[in-house]
């Protein structure tokens, strides 16, 4: 152990962005009036790519783009920073990596029968 209770390393641990991505993706849907992710407008969604979550790393830090579906009635503005709060806290708490910006992109919005 070092000095401040931590272990030394003994090796290097990666973590692939599919893996911030999954994390990023279950946690949004997990929020409360978000209905379903999808592609932004434009080649992705023509496409057919359906997962609505970009990721990228630089210098060990996370920037997160989501893409969601949201129930009509809610507060927007709300929801869209408890989006953030979450992806922050989930990719923090599991993955220990500092995220830069977590952008909600509200792409439609739905009444809670059409889900």
């Amino acid at each position: 152990m070092s000095e401040r209770g931590e272990t030394p390393a003994i090796g290097r641990i990666t973590v692939d962005t599919d893996v911030l991505r999954t994390i990023a993706r279950m946690t949004a849907l997990a929020v409360p009036g978000v209905v379903r992710m999808t592609p932004p407008l434009g080649l992705q969604r023509i496409l057919g790519r359906e997962d609505g979550v970009e990721v990228t790393v630089r210098d060990g830090r996370v920037w997160v783009e989501l893409y969601v579906v949201v129930e009509a009635g809610r507060n927007l503005l709300a929801l869209g920073r408890q989006i953030q709060a979450e992806v922050t806290r989930a990719i923090s708490d599991i993955v220990g990596m500092p995220v830069e910006a977590v952008n909600v992109h509200i792409e439609d919005v739905v009444s809670p029968l059409q889900g």
